[in-house]
């Protein structure tokens, strides 16, 4: 259930039927790449911790 949250928020696949505004897909995307960099950081801190 909360992986598939998870999902829907990364693909923008939302229920509603109306188009997300400019700033609010702008803001989606700074998340997107935000997410992406913590698990990018957490994933080198475990190669490193593991060495």
């Amino acid at each position: 259930m909360v992986f598939k949250k998870m999902i829907d928020y990364l693909t923008f696949k939302k229920s509603t039927g109306n188009k997300p505004s400019f700033n609010l897909r702008m803001m989606h995307s700074i998340n997107k790449i935000s997410i992406f960099m913590f698990l990018f950081a957490v994933i080198v801190m475990l190669i490193r911790f593991c060495k």
